[in-house]
């Protein structure tokens, strides 16, 4: 991380820009990012992961302020940075797009109060993450792929019922995602269907099932094809209120939190953060 640091410093001093503030502490860059949006900055480069993103986004959007998100990606799915276009791309090139001034506005999720760029997940997505905290010896997708693996054989499911979604009966679900972006850790194409300019959400009710149905769902979801499968319900929403037999835990642009009460509300708000992507890399 240091040398990716010296990059990113590098790469924005040549274009005269060197405002480059360094956490020292988890959570630090919710306080730099509010700071950066009282002092009247245009623009906040997030250097790190979904979870990272996140919380500067959610600073940015409770303050109201006219101020862009450019992303450097440097965490572990980094699925916000593939809606962007900006997943492989080195720190001269996100400077390149900073430089150049453009933005597109984008919509966000809102669950439990709190916003969300990617996804937000309830079940199975949130335990794989809470597994892959625990996984230091592997990198990237295959952080994942390995956690997922090994909730297949031992993940029980979670009791849900949904309320703005027809078809979608209360029982035992494997997971839940809504989502806004199409990926989720970085390997799954979970939301093949989803748009950051439609202004919809798009959910997916996983059935649970045996241990058989579950691999041909985890194959499915990392090439995309899941949607249409018998145990798979897809739709695409503005809003959707989830209900649990206890608060759930849940997996918010790859974060955990606990949920604060049984039913989870959740919502799409349209065009409400400015970004900086690649032309033509938001759909």
């Amino acid at each position: 991380m240091r040398a990716t640091l010296q990059l990113v410093r590098s790469a924005f001093a040549a274009r005269g820009i060197d405002n480059v503030y360094e956490t020292t502490a988890p959570g630090e860059e919710e306080s730099l990012a509010a700071q950066a949006v009282r002092a009247g900055v245009h623009t906040i480069v997030s250097v790190g992961g979904d979870g990272t993103c996140g919380r500067i986004a959610n600073v940015i959007l409770q303050s109201g302020a006219d101020c862009r998100l450019a992303v450097i990606a440097t965490g572990t799915g980094n699925d916000f940075a593939k809606t962007l276009g900006v997943n492989r791309y080195t720190p001269e090139q996100v400077a390149d797009l900073v430089a150049r001034g453009g933005a597109t506005r984008i919509d966000v999720g809102i669950a439990d109060g709190n916003y969300f760029l990617n996804s937000c997940g309830f079940g199975f997505d949130a335990s794989v993450l809470e597994a892959s905290n625990r996984v230091h010896f592997l990198k990237g997708d295959a952080v994942y792929i390995y956690s997922a693996l090994g909730q297949l054989f031992t993940y029980r499911g979670i009791e849900v019922s949904a309320n703005g979604v027809p078809g979608v009966k209360r029982g035992r679900m494997l997971m839940v995602t809504v989502s806004n972006g199409r990926s989720l850790g970085g390997a799954f194409k979970i939301a093949p269907n989803a748009s950051v300019l439609d202004g919809r959400l798009d959910a997916c009710f996983f059935s649970d099932s045996n241990v058989v149905e579950r691999v041909k769902l985890f194959v499915g979801a990392m090439r995309g094809t899941h949607i249409g499968m018998r145990s798979v319900s897809a739709a695409n929403v503005q809003q959707l209120a989830l209900t649990f037999g206890s608060s759930p835990l849940m997996e918010m642009d790859g974060e955990l939190r606990v949920a604060r009460s049984r039913t989870v509300e959740l919502r799409c708000v349209p065009r409400a953060l400015s970004v900086i992507a690649v032309p033509g890399a938001l759909v």
